[in-house]
């Protein structure tokens, strides 16, 4: 019997997670990656890590990406294509990964603080293929994927479809390079799970691949057979090489090791083009936003920490001492103070907090009470907070402690927004 799409689902995202947690031998992994078209010069500019063995191609090769564009890869991985979209649309571009295994983006954003890369320009976000994308509509130039459409069961296959021409700027393009049934597959490799994990099983026709970008909505469809060996996954000589259970197109093998069928006769790697046609109202740069994210901080690890709130009136009280201050107050809008500010706080706006708390931990770090507040301090002010108690944890300090101001800055305004105490206008800055 042909395993439920949930069971389908749960079977990928353990086989990769745990890939993510074992890592792979790297001479199988760029034996792969060079079978699949990547270059020497292209793996040596990205962490070794970033490369899983996991490809079937190199969209990033054939996509064309612009500097500046805004480009998202479905199933991201380690980052390996992400890492090499980003060289291409340098610092005013942005490219996000989107991986459905919290070990795998746990492991790309490792990869990327090596290479120095932050969002918004590189971002890593934890999300489900089959569901609705955490992107904004009209906001993306390139949609990138590698050997990953294949893994997901047929519904989730054409919601995806359906999110790409959404998330897509008129005009916008997908490079995907994945797994394509030459034939209607068998049922007993449709029912085989560790088929399905080595994106064999999963495979579809070109027939049914090109009517789901259609009703879709995407255009001027191309299929290009890339004529790439598939066998390559089980002829490495590697202690991983047969990745039965967590490797990429790896073909299932029976108890004496050999495997069951020849993926070559079954299934090929195509580069597939498509195309959202263009729109009469497209959007312009002045219209674009900063990040494509609907949500800008799932680009970050959700805060774990719980942290104590003081009350408006308990702050003033301390501000009133007028003795050596032992706690600093942050205001973590990027508004630049609009409507008043508590007076003496600091400014540091949480869409970028993550990036500068190394900075932040090193100025405030002696502080015993570091109070943070934001509009209502029901959003950026406790998330911050609890990003900074969680630094703080790490690392082990407890010369400081996060603190939440309870109501935030509208609290506050009501009961002191007519004290030049308490209070400063933006021009006191």
């Amino acid at each position: 019997m042909a395993p439920s799409d949930q069971v389908l689902l749960e079977t990928v995202q353990e086989a990769y997670s745990a890939k993510a947690r074992e890592g792979v031998d790297s001479k199988y992994a760029n034996t792969v990656a060079a079978a699949f078209g990547y270059s020497a010069d292209e793996l040596r500019s990205i962490p070794a890590e970033a490369n899983l063995g996991l490809s079937c191609g190199n969209p990033v090769a054939a996509a064309t990406i612009k500097e500046g564009e805004s480009v998202i890869d479905l199933g991201s991985g380690g980052g390996i294509d992400v890492f090499l979209a980003a060289s291409k649309v340098g610092p005013k571009g942005q490219v996000i990964g989107l991986d459905m295994s919290a070990d795998m983006i746990s492991l790309a954003r490792r990869n990327a603080a090596k290479q120095g890369l932050q969002p918004p320009q590189v971002s890593f976000v934890q999300a489900s293929l089959t569901e609705a994308l955490p992107i904004i509509s009209d906001s993306i130039d390139c949609i990138l994927s590698n050997c990953v459409i294949n893994l997901l069961p047929n519904s989730g296959k054409v919601a995806l479809m359906k999110e790409a021409a959404r998330v897509l700027k008129p005009g916008g393009r997908i490079v995907f390079h994945d797994i394509i049934a030459k034939r209607p597959l068998p049922q007993d490799i449709v029912n085989d799970l560790s088929a399905h994990v080595g994106c064999i099983a999963g495979a579809i026709t070109l027939g049914e691949y090109a009517e789901m970008l259609n009703e879709a909505g995407l255009q001027n469809a191309l299929f290009v057979d890339s004529k790439a060996d598939i066998n390559i996954y089980t002829q490495m000589e590697s202690d991983t090489a047969g990745c039965t259970t967590a490797g990429c197109c790896a073909k299932p093998v029976s108890a004496s090791g050999r495997p069951k069928f020849d993926a070559n006769a079954w299934v090929a790697s195509y580069q597939i083009y498509a195309l959202k046609p263009r729109g009469q109202a497209e959007p312009t740069a002045k219209d674009s936003p900063t990040t494509a994210l609907q949500r800008w901080w799932d680009a970050f690890p959700p805060p774990r920490s719980d942290v104590p709130e003081i009350s408006a009136e308990e702050l003033a009280s301390l501000m009133r001492q007028g003795e050596k201050r032992e706690f600093s107050v942050i205001d973590v809008r990027r508004d630049d103070y609009q409507g008043g500010h508590i007076r003496g706080s600091h400014q540091w706006p949480a869409q970028t907090f993550w990036n500068e708390l190394p900075k932040f931990v090193d100025t405030f770090g002696r502080t015993p009470r570091v109070i943070f507040y934001c509009g209502s301090s029901n959003g950026r002010g406790p998330r911050c907070a609890k990003w900074y108690q969680d630094r703080l944890n790490e690392a082990g300090i407890q010369t400081s402690s996060a603190w939440l101001l309870k109501g935030g800055l509208k609290a506050w305004m009501e009961l002191y927004g007519d004290s030049k105490e308490l209070t400063a206008a933006k021009s006191d800055v």
